[in-house]
């Protein structure tokens, strides 16, 4: 639905107060539950919820939320290809894009199926979404390039994947819908896996942290 993608896209450039991302999204559109400054950036600090977002279905919050939260994810991921010159980090990064961008398609197609009458339910206070964004600087690893932009990705996407699967964790218990547990099982077995090797990866390549 257009509401939801407005507010996913009003959301990722909150999270990480880009302004390559933010100047765009915020002259495109209105409505957003962010702090925006006299020139256009978002300032993630103050990102809100969408109104009453806590009040909807457990289920519709996920969707909503999750599907903010891999968005973002994926705009870090896509800085991989220019800025690293690891083949293993590129493979990496592609394949959370795609996993991911898949995800949200499957979730906008249960929103529309179950929560075609329902606005968008964005919901900060889940649990793992606030610790994601804590020391996220969008502008900041986009400004580095190779070994300094491989530890703070390495860093930051652990992080971001930590707070996924603690989402994940939750709709596995409180998820009415079968598919949305099995789709949270799936978050919580392949970010383990991630968080894992980009663990390892940091190790091996000696990288500190930023």
């Amino acid at each position: 639905m257009r509401t939801q993608s407005l507010a996913v896209a009003a959301l990722t450039a909150a999270l990480f107060s880009s302004p390559a991302i933010s100047q765009d999204k915020a002259g495109a559109h209105s409505g957003m539950h962010a702090s925006q400054s006299s020139q256009g950036k978002m300032n993630h600090a103050s990102t809100e919820s969408t109104p009453n977002a806590a009040k909807a279905p457990f289920d519709l919050q996920f969707l909503d939320t999750m599907s903010a939260h891999h968005q973002s994810a994926i705009e870090m991921a896509q800085l991989v290809e220019q800025r690293s010159s690891r083949d293993e980090l590129k493979q990496m990064a592609k394949k959370m894009i795609d996993d991911q961008q898949g995800e949200i398609k499957q979730m906008k197609d249960w929103k529309q199926q179950w929560y075609a009458d329902k606005g968008d339910a964005v919901n900060m206070k889940m649990p793992g979404m606030m610790e994601s964004m804590k020391g996220m600087s969008m502008e900041k690893i986009a400004a580095s390039t190779g070994e300094q932009f491989d530890a703070m990705f390495l860093d930051m996407m652990s992080k971001h994947h930590q707070g996924a699967v603690r989402m994940a964790q939750e709709a596995q218990k409180k998820a009415q819908h079968k598919e949305i547990r099995d789709l949270a099982k799936k978050v919580v077995d392949e970010q383990r896996k991630e968080i894992a090797q980009m663990t390892r990866w940091k190790k091996e390549w000696k990288l500190a942290s930023n």
